[in-house]
């Protein structure tokens, strides 16, 4: 017997929905005649340079900054969001002004300040106050190109994990914590046992997103000097006057890997999801053994 709740719901079609098909398939091989007859495209340079070592060194590149700040970037928004639920008000204010700040202000501004960051400090001390340890970091050779693309990615990617992770935070009904409250759980234990499992579900999907964003969201290094995916692109066609076939063959490697991590995205958002969570996987049978309708 199947449950009706998991009977697929039909829906007729109307003559609008099959003139859409029609049109929109229309305009679709249209366009796709034009792209590949087009000779100005220069589909043949596009294959050529599509595997080139320096593209290659360029996508491995971003695909390293992408895993390192998102890494990085989720475990010091995990600190801010427990900051901005603290009841600590200095705590949750610094946390909130850090947020703002850092999604208030564009990401491309702030890679070329945390790059020309030595022009405030050029010799940066660090030690223990009323004593004599320190020590003298140069920051014009430490905030080399790559290392400010890394910080300056992290630093803004955790102000948006932090509020992912609040969201998640704030999904955890009030009876939950209030029965922690209840058992004597301390802070740290009501965190670790109640507010952070149950708020999985709402903050892996996001995370997937931003993950998937971080992706395309490297390609600002590239002013930075960095040589990841865009600036490996536009070395060569600087050399080889390419430009548009360079720019398809970055755009190509973009969409590919944004599709392959598209995939664990739906997965993760399919397993996570509140809604069909809920719903049971297989219609169990109910089998009555008396009159009186009893079913084990």
């Amino acid at each position: 017997m199947v449950d009706p709740i998991l009977k697929p719901r039909l829906r007729r079609r109307s003559v609008f929905e099959y003139v859409a098909w029609v049109v929109c398939s229309l305009i679709g091989i249209g366009i796709l005649i034009s792209v590949s007859t087009n000779p100005n495209f220069k589909w043949n340079v596009v294959a050529k340079y599509f595997t080139h070592e320096t593209i290659l060194r360029g996508l491995m590149l971003t695909i390293f900054l992408t895993f390192a700040s998102m890494a990085l970037g989720t475990l010091l928004g995990l600190g801010l969001a427990i900051m901005r639920a603290s009841s600590i008000k200095p705590v949750a204010a610094t946390a909130g002004v850090y947020i703002t700040l850092f999604r208030g202000t564009p990401v491309l501004v702030q890679l070329i300040f945390w790059f020309n960051i030595a022009a405030l400090y050029p010799d940066l001390t660090i030690g223990i106050p009323f004593t004599n340890i320190s020590t003298a970091i140069d920051m014009n050779a430490l905030m080399a190109p790559i290392t400010a693309a890394l910080v300056g990615l992290t630093l803004n990617e955790a102000a948006y994990m932090a509020e992912i992770i609040r969201g998640g935070f704030s999904s955890v009904g009030k009876s939950q914590l209030e029965a922690a409250d209840s058992l004597g759980m301390s802070g740290a234990m009501k965190m670790r046992k109640i507010i952070i499992p149950q708020a999985m579900p709402s903050i892996i999907p996001a995370t997937g997103n931003q993950f998937i964003g971080m992706f395309k969201e490297t390609s600002l290094v590239s002013v930075l000097g960095v040589a990841e995916l865009l600036q490996s692109a536009q070395l060569i066609y600087a050399r080889t006057y390419e430009t548009i076939p360079l720019l398809i063959v970055a755009s190509l490697w973009y969409l590919v890997m944004t599709l392959l991590l598209s995939y664990p995205q739906a997965k993760l958002e399919q397993k996570y999801s509140r809604t069909t969570s809920r719903l049971p996987r297989k219609a169990k049978t109910v089998v009555l053994t008396e009159p009186e309708g009893i079913a084990r």
